[in-house]
């Protein structure tokens, strides 16, 4: 079934193979809708499963031959100027999106010995000033009322604390915040607003003890996998889900801390 036929997202955040990102992309590409997606290797080469510079190119031919329109770019959405740009050449290519997912987000470990300003501030440039404002140019675009899906990604930062990681916690509880009064604003526009927390993520950054050491806390019995997201979110952009919004979603297998 093509049951977002005829749509267009948006994912940002899409730069290796194992990422949540790809697997978003490849349910949606699955489900008929088009992808214009953006990628970052130069903030992954810094990261411990290091950067696939191929991997954009060759995952937009993978997706294409799911039968759908596939473009992307390379965008540091830290850049003010990002979310116009990267709405223009969306548009550009393949038309006016309907589907927003904010998967992008900027990870840099620090506790109260080590935070500083310039470590807060590079995480809210990303994760709170990048989400945020790509999310209303893109409501500002739906003039027509046709309706549209925003989807962000959070850390299952409500659920309780999360020491050692201060910036990405206060960043992505107001994520949470925003996506909350966002969707109210939106409702007369029909574009619901969602956040989904994955829980911790079996993507490329884990290795075998930080697995054994999660693998307890997933009454489920298992580390949670990229599909499980994507699954959640292909959901999300349907049209069974318009009548969800607002919400904050845990599709974490029940994970506790």
């Amino acid at each position: 079934m093509n049951r977002l036929q005829g749509k267009m997202a948006i994912i940002t955040g899409v730069s290796r193979n194992r990422g949540i990102g790809s697997a978003i992309a490849r349910v949606l590409a699955s489900e008929g809708a088009d992808i214009f997606f953006t990628h970052w290797c130069r903030y992954d080469k810094d990261q411990p499963y290091g950067a696939e510079y191929e991997w954009p190119r060759e995952f937009a031919e993978e997706l294409r031959s799911c039968g759908v329109r596939v473009e992307s770019m390379e965008l540091d959405l830290s850049d003010p100027l990002s979310p116009v740009q990267l709405l223009d050449e969306a548009e550009r290519k393949l038309g006016l999106p309907s589907l927003l997912v904010n998967n992008a987000t900027y990870c840099k470990e620090a506790d109260y010995r080590e935070l500083s300003a310039e470590i807060l501030n590079t995480h809210c440039a990303v994760n709170i000033t990048g989400t945020c404002m790509l999310s209303v140019e893109f409501a500002r675009r739906q003039a027509e009322g046709n309706g549209g899906r925003i989807i962000n990604m959070v850390s299952g930062q409500d659920k309780g604390p999360m020491p050692g990681n201060l910036a990405y916690v206060a960043t992505k509880g107001a994520i949470s915040a925003f996506t909350v009064s966002l969707a109210a604003e939106l409702a007369p526009l029909r574009i619901t607003v969602n956040a989904v927390d994955p829980g911790p993520t079996d993507s490329g950054w884990m290795d075998d003890s930080l697995k054994q050491y999660l693998l307890p806390k997933f009454p489920m019995g298992r580390v949670g996998q990229p599909d499980d997201a994507a699954k959640l979110i292909s959901f999300l952009c349907q049209n069974d889900a318009q009548w969800i919004t607002g919400q904050i979603i845990h599709s974490d297998g029940g994970f506790w801390g």
